[in-house]
């Protein structure tokens, strides 16, 4: 559970840590020329930046690796600093900050969830035709059963609705996270082979006549490191534990993406099927990030490559993430260097969907269609990392500021072009850099809803 005591830490932590705009009222979009696609979204859970093959690692990841190959490597996506606020970007094209989740994630005790009245990304798919499914993770409020995503637009909801589960038992604090259609489910199995199996299943049961939206969300690789014995067998020259069971989780995420590739041939939907992959973070590098399990004793096993930091931080460790996309005949294979972000998957796929946003609050999200397709130039010049009480991270093109804001007050001025690992500070170069990306913060902060988390919290402690 998320304690005084822990979100105390939190905000000490961040204390001590050294440190594009959409046109509105969209209404309904052109789909694709011809039909519209299959989309299959695939999220991984704080998977490291340099944890995958194509970026140097020795973990083996053949599907993904593939899918990068014949796809396009999308090198500077970003996510928001942890799960849930990257989900909430996922599903509403819009910044965390404008609905109070930009704060760390929604702990198991707590009862609040993505607001009821954001329009989300299946509902406006299955209003234009798209069955829908989510298949692994949610997040996104789990207390009350108005978050839960058959509420929100899901036809075919499975598995966990919180952050974190064992992976055999399914269990988090000893009570049973594992749904299907709103009805927990016993069964037994390692929670990644049984997302995969369940993904597979959907296929296998849909009609290609009708266009399918798939979210498919595993859990792994994020804490508990536990990965079945076959997978550790492959990785017995490690001596760390927690590196081997890591790296197990991987390629166990990595075949279950192979066998939904498969599936999707097999009911010949592969060559309309989009397939978007990404991780929701950066690798943890924090143990105070990893979950709410003791890791007093773990050593923590990501690699996020060149990136400083990891998980929870505003540097590119933690929000520069593994991204790629994948559609034969549509998406040239290469290197996308340009900036996209989470929110921009919204009016991108709803685009590509013939899908209507007219219900959708104003949208930070942009159509990077051209960008992730053909590698033109990215129409995002911005990036915003996140905007809280306490803190604010806001890149315009080049120029990175991170601000911390409780006293003492200290910036951060990085070119991320010239320095994309963030090791010199230029603040002092270049002040009236500084003060720019501070006055789009503060503007920003501005509009910020209150951090559902932060109130909660305490109310909790002015109630003791």
């Amino acid at each position: 559970m998320f304690s005084q005591c822990s979100f105390l830490n939190y905000l000490v932590l961040f204390s001590l840590l050294t440190w594009g705009s959409w046109t509105p009222d969209q209404t309904k979009s052109e789909a694709f020329a011809g039909e519209q696609p299959h989309i299959v979204h695939i999220v991984a859970d704080d998977l490291g930046w340099k944890d995958v093959g194509y970026h140097g690692s020795d973990i083996r990841t053949p599907n993904i690796d593939s899918l990068a190959k014949n796809g396009a490597r999308l090198e500077q996506f970003y996510a928001q600093p942890m799960c849930t606020p990257t989900r909430a970007c996922l599903m509403t094209g819009r910044y965390p900050f404008r609905y109070g989740l930009q704060t760390a994630v929604i702990p198991s005790a707590h009862t609040y969830g993505l607001p009821t009245d954001e329009w989300l990304l299946p509902q406006a798919l299955k209003e234009a035709g798209y069955k829908t499914a989510i298949v692994g993770k949610w997040h996104l409020g789990h207390a009350d059963r108005k978050y839960w995503p058959r509420q929100r637009g899901f036809d075919h909801q499975y598995g966990p609705l919180i952050g974190e589960i064992d992976y055999f038992t399914h269990q988090q604090h000893g009570v049973l996270d594992w749904f299907k259609n709103n009805e927990p489910l016993q069964e037994e199995g390692y929670s990644t082979t049984l997302i995969g199996n369940e993904a597979v299943r959907v296929i296998e049961d849909h009609d290609p006549a009708t266009p399918l939206y798939l979210y498919l969300t595993f859990n792994a690789p994020h804490t508990p490191y536990q990965a079945p014995q076959e997978y550790l067998d492959q990785y017995e020259h490690i001596s760390d534990p927690s590196r081997r069971a890591y790296s197990g989780m991987i390629t166990a995420l990595d075949d279950q993406i192979g066998h939904v590739l498969d599936a999707l041939e097999e009911k010949n939907m592969r060559e309309n099927s989009l397939i978007v992959f990404h991780s929701d973070n950066g690798g943890t590098r924090n143990a105070m990030f990893a979950g709410e399990g003791d890791m007093s004793k773990v050593i923590i096993p990501c690699d996020n490559g060149p990136y400083r930091d990891g998980k929870g931080s505003l540097y590119e460790g933690g929000t520069r993430v593994v991204a790629l996309a994948n559609w034969p005949g549509h998406i040239q294979s290469g290197e996308v260097d340009g900036m996209i972000h989470v929110v921009d998957m919204y009016p991108t796929l709803a685009k590509l969907a013939g899908a209507s946003t007219a219900k959708c609050k104003p949208l930070d999200g942009l159509d990077v269609w051209s960008a992730i397709s053909e590698g033109r130039p990215s129409p995002r010049t911005e990036v915003i990392y996140n905007v809280e009480p306490f803190r604010a991270g806001v890149r315009e093109g080049d120029w990175k500021l991170i601000w911390r804001t409780p006293l003492p007050s200290a910036t951060e001025l990085y070119n991320i072009a010239e320095d994309p690992s963030e090791k010199n500070d230029v603040a002092g170069d270049h002040p009236e850099k500084v003060t720019m990306l501070q006055q789009r913060a503060n503007d920003l902060a501005a509009t910020m809803a209150k951090s559902l988390l932060l109130q909660t919290e305490f109310q909790g402690i002015r109630e003791r």
